[in-house]
């Protein structure tokens, strides 16, 4: 099982996910194939998570569901691209919440919040601090200490500044105090790829997108963006950054994103569908397990609860930070609420 999962994780950056017979009985019988437009690179969280999730909805709607990997900007174009398509019900995206809540934040995109989307969670995901195999850094500790001391000497890769990997070395650059250089890559797979082949120093993508590299010795994990060990199959427990730093810690929430404005049975189907086959699916389970994710699948509006603190962390970091380019308020995200997380 679990090498066929892999190999459905590793298929070309455009793929069509074969429907089966037996589709569920539903409200919506879609016109053609659904597009899931996956606004980063083949290969990293998002990309990983929809192919998993893909082949469910495939069967349960009984027709095929494409996969389309449309890279650029932060993942900004790709979510445009969805944004701009008609509301028939037939174009999707995947994403990480925070994101889709947080573009206008960051003047990604214009005029957008968490409420222009129909919310589906499947896992959550928790960045990782990783450095090469053969690198000078044993554990964090060490780390922090050549960030503080050496700066920008430092070279981090991520998948770009609002990606999950630039967020998480922000966020602790901001909780230790120090520098860095950061170089940007099109994914969070080809962020941990580049840093296992000695590009970069350090990475700071999600477990999911490392944990192949860290089992096969190329990457050392010296921290998790928790506050509890990582434990998976095949890897020595990876320690919680609050070993050494104290800082907010919120889940970081993944899943595929139906804009608003599609037909209501579009989305009464779907919710039907999350229930009944995506949060049951041992095939998703397995994938959590296997990669270092948490199953948690929700949809409505206790996936839209779910998702506030992360997005609220997200939008009133960046303002923190002087990268936002509208106040975190005009979304409707108090950062006194950040601050009463903060405390927690």
């Amino acid at each position: 099982m679990k090498n066929s999962i892999r190999t459905r994780l590793v298929a070309g950056a455009f793929a069509t996910i074969a429907l089966s017979t037996g589709a569920l009985a539903q409200d919506w019988t879609p016109s053609g194939p659904i597009n899931i437009i996956v606004p980063w690179g083949a290969g990293g969280s998002t990309d990983q998570v929809a192919r998993v999730t893909a082949p469910i909805i495939a069967e349960a709607l009984g027709v095929n569901v494409v996969i389309v990997n449309q890279p650029g900007a932060s993942g900004s174009i790709g979510t445009q691209a969805v944004l701009d398509a008609p509301r028939d019900g037939l174009t999707w995206t995947a994403n990480a919440i925070k994101n889709n809540a947080t573009y206008s934040v960051s003047g990604l995109i214009e005029d957008t919040s968490i409420d222009d989307w129909h919310i589906y969670l499947s896992v959550a995901n928790a960045p990782m601090v990783s450095v090469p195999a053969d690198s000078e850094f044993q554990d964090f500790g060490e780390l922090l200490e050549a960030f503080r001391t050496r700066g920008s000497e430092i070279t981090v890769a991520t998948a770009g500044g609002t990606s999950s990997g630039g967020t998480a070395i922000a966020s602790l650059a901001s909780a230790g105090d120090f520098e860095y250089r950061m170089i940007t890559y099109d994914g969070g797979a080809p962020a941990a790829i580049a840093t296992a082949a000695g590009e970069a120093m350090v990475t700071t993508q999600l477990a999911v997108e490392q944990t192949e590299l860290v089992r096969g010795g190329r990457l050392r994990a010296l921290a998790i963006l928790s506050d509890q060990p990582l434990i998976v199959e095949g890897a020595d427990p990876v320690p919680p950054i609050t070993d050494w730093l104290d800082m907010p810690i919120t889940p970081d929430y993944f899943g595929i994103f139906i804009p608003r404005g599609v037909p209501d049975e579009v989305i009464a189907t779907m919710d039907r569908i999350w229930e009944e086959r995506v949060a049951t699916s041992d095939r998703l389970r397995e994938y959590a397990e296997t990669f270092g994710a948490v199953l948690a699948p929700s949809w409505g509006e206790t996936a839209r609860e779910r998702s506030m603190p992360i997005a609220i962390a997200d939008a009133c970091g960046k303002h923190a930070r002087g990268e936002a380019v509208i106040e975190p308020s005009e979304l409707g995200f108090d950062c006194d609420t950040m601050s009463e997380i903060d405390s927690q």
